[in-house]
């Protein structure tokens, strides 16, 4: 009896502002100028439906006034919702919609007839029953008859004329869908429900609030578009709904066959219920299933693109100290918009080719040195499309990927696409995405996506690359007129000395003093000498002096050096003569031995030296932490870049030039965990002359 009087309090209220509400809408309209043929109708019905409420509220819902007051609402609207094709002039037109409005306002105005026979008869229950049940009928029936004849007027309407009519007929679609469901609950209750009765001063406020949208001039430009958010959260509830609503009426029809079948089937769902969300709810499977269905078959485009947006820039612009490399940034802006698990950055290196500069989540994918090969990087070019691995694998050829698509790519199955970063048509690099959790093919959607994307991260990787390179420039510059003072001085030094050994021929007395002094000028200024031709050399490739050695004898000199220091094991050495200058290349080797030492703690630095009949080649290799790829590429090779407490960064740098400038090429292969691998490639003394006419002969070709 307690919540009758809550309910009986509430339904006060809300009919009280539901009076409100139209006393002010038709208020509104009433002072408002406007062209359109229905506002006097409009008017008179928030009239009448204010009045209605001011009635339910005196006297309480189901009463005669109540009622009577009811019928003439519903007649009210009824011409209001014919009125309403009269704002592209088809109620002149259509004429089979005037004897649907007529059979549905005859309909209404049965309801006095029945409640005047209620009142008559109303002492005998079933004539009182009776009575109810053609009432709520009826009522259903006109709303039935409302809803038909207003899908008509808004399925029927022109683009423009849905414009001005989507606010007033989402309105009478609330008022007329609540009815029908209020009143075949009642007929098959027997009775008005409690709680329903009372909301309907709240859909009364609703529908006022719609009305008054709908008469705003901008009302055509307003729409209501919820978020991809709020529509998941919308279709859980749904299907929770309809879950819960298929348990309640399995369990109330098996309870009408006796026994406990209604709660056996209670516990039956609940027991599903539990098991579902244990076994699949936490599965990333079932949710990119489910979010890819929706994406589907619910909105008009696969990607919420403000969304996406806002979460690439965030990834993108994420910085401080612990933020990603931007290749690594880039890769995993790249795959959360495929809604991939991993990608892979791809980024040219100091000779052009293009080699991995950054991952995100794909630690275990093994990158060969050639990773993507120039013909490819020309078709990118040339053609900027996005290659699915599952159409080259099917035997797709749109742009003669088929040919020029790697072996390693198309083994792995678990690559599904490569996208290019093209900047003003220049490949900047190639990122390579792994496959989603739910393999689906791309579409158009996804290729324009991802070619945006791609030309914008393009653009941030071309920026930052121009930013290093000026820093480098302006750190180069200093280091140049730092090296120039330091060279003066060391030749002021050197005169010094020399003019001092020659005076100390001629003046000093005493043999042996001099004898040593000689001894130790001597020796100093040679150094000098040394220090600045090899200073002088700095720069100069492909003009120092170079002649056969062996190449397996200079490795065995650099490792004696360091016995005593930390253990440097010759693994292999075969007899090997290449074309190099002994001086520079010792001291190449002597710094990359040097930095294998620093990064082996105490295990063993290994050499191994090998020949393939053109060149030969000096492994330098370690155990130690290794290195990313993105120092390897960015830092390791670049001057006054170290990963050494207190280092100047300039050790691997010089040993790559010195190498450089006899012929040859320096490699590294690092991983972090494992260790690192530097090659030094230099060619045979006896196959130089021979490479040297083949590199003329291409010339003059």
């Amino acid at each position: 009896m307690g919540l009758m009087h809550v309910w009986i309090v509430v339904a006060f209220f809300l009919y009280l502002a539901g009076t409100v509400a139209c006393t002010i809408v038709a208020g509104f309209l009433w002072r408002k100028e406007s062209p359109r043929k229905e506002r006097g109708t409009v008017i008179a019905a928030l009239a009448i439906t204010a009045a209605w409420c001011v009635t339910n509220a005196a006297w309480g819902a189901g009463t005669v006034p109540a009622n009577l007051l009811e019928s003439v609402r519903n007649v009210a609207w009824i011409i209001v919702l014919y009125r309403l094709f009269g704002n592209d002039g088809r109620d002149q037109s259509l004429a089979p919609i005037r004897p649907l409005v007529i059979a549905l306002g005859f309909v209404e105005c049965l309801q006095p007839a029945v409640m005047v026979l209620d009142v008559r008869f109303g002492g005998d229950p079933r004539v009182h029953e009776a009575a109810f049940s053609v009432a709520a009928l009826l009522r259903a029936l006109v709303a039935v008859g409302a809803l038909v004849l207003l899908h008509n007027l808004y399925a029927g309407a022109s683009s423009v004329s849905r414009q001005v009519l989507r606010w007033t007929a989402g309105a009478l679609a609330l008022m007329w869908g609540y009815q029908l469901n209020l009143y075949t609950i009642a007929w098959f209750a027997q009775s008005l429900p409690t709680e329903l009765t009372a909301l309907r001063g709240l859909l009364v406020t609703l529908m006022a609030v719609l009305i008054a949208i709908g008469a705003n001039a901008r009302a055509a430009n307003l729409k209501l578009v919820p978020s991809r958010t709020v529509a998941f959260q919308t279709l859980s509830l749904i299907v929770i709904g309809a879950y819960l609503l298929a348990m309640l009426l399995l369990s109330q029809s098996l309870n009408l066959l006796g026994g406990d079948f209604g709660r056996l089937t209670q516990v039956g769902f609940l027991f599903a219920a539990v098991t579902a969300a244990l076994l699949w709810l936490p599965s990333a499977r079932v949710r990119s299933w489910l979010r890819v269905k929706a994406f589907k078959h619910l909105f008009q485009h696969r990607y919420d693109y403000r969304a996406e947006w806002l979460r690439f820039t965030g990834t993108i612009g994420r910085a401080g100290p612990d933020a990603p490399a931007l290749p690594d940034r880039a890769a995993q802006a790249l795959a959360d918009i495929a809604d991939s698990h991993g990608a892979i950055l791809l980024l040219p290196g100091e000779d052009g080719r293009m080699e991995l500069a950054g991952r995100w989540q794909w630690n275990d994918l093994t990158v060969p040195a050639l990773a993507c090969p120039p013909e490819l990087v020309t078709m990118f070019e040339r053609s900027g499309a996005v290659v699915e691995l599952d159409q080259v694998r099917a035997g797709s050829d749109h742009f003669g990927e088929q040919a020029l698509v790697p072996a390693w790519m198309r083994q792995d199955l678990r690559i599904w696409a490569l996208v290019p970063l093209l900047h003003f048509d220049r490949l900047v690099g190639v990122a390579i995405l792994a496959r989603p959790p739910v393999a689906r093919r791309l579409d158009w959607e996804d290729f324009d996506l991802l070619k945006v994307v791609g030309r914008q991260l393009a653009s941030y990787l071309a920026e930052q690359a121009g930013h290093e390179a000026l820093i480098e420039a302006a750190r180069f510059d200093e280091f140049n007129r730092r090296i120039a003072f330091v060279m003066h001085d060391i030749k002021n030094l050197a005169s010094q000395l020399s003019l001092l050994s020659r005076n100390a021929e001629k003046h000093a007395d005493n043999p042996e003093f001099r004898k040593d002094m000689l001894v130790t000028l001597t020796k100093s200024a040679g150094k000098l000498n040394a220090l600045l031709a090899r200073l002088g050399r700095y720069g100069a490739a492909g003009q120092v002096a170079r002649r056969p050695m062996d190449l397996a004898e200079l490795c065995r000199r650099v490792a004696d050096r360091f016995d005593g220091i930390h253990p440097v094991d010759l693994t292999r050495a075969d007899k090997c003569d290449v074309l190099a200058d002994p001086e520079g290349l010792e001291q190449a080797l002597v710094h990359l031995v040097q930095n294998a030492v620093d990064a082996s703690a105490d295990t063993p630095v290994y050499l191994d030296v090998s020949c393939d009949g053109l060149q030969g080649r000096v492994e330098v290799v370690d155990s130690g932490a290794g290195m990313s790829p993105h120092f390897v590429r960015d830092g390791l090779f670049k001057p006054f870049v170290s990963s050494k407490e207190g280092g100047f960064g300039i050790g691997a740098f010089e040993a790559r030039e010195l190498v450089r400038a006899m012929g040859g090429r320096l490699d590294v292969d690092s991983r972090e965990g494992l260790g690192t691998r530097f090659s030094i490639l230099l060619p045979l003394s006896a196959a130089a002359g021979f490479i040297g006419r083949k590199h003329v002969e291409s010339e003059v070709a």
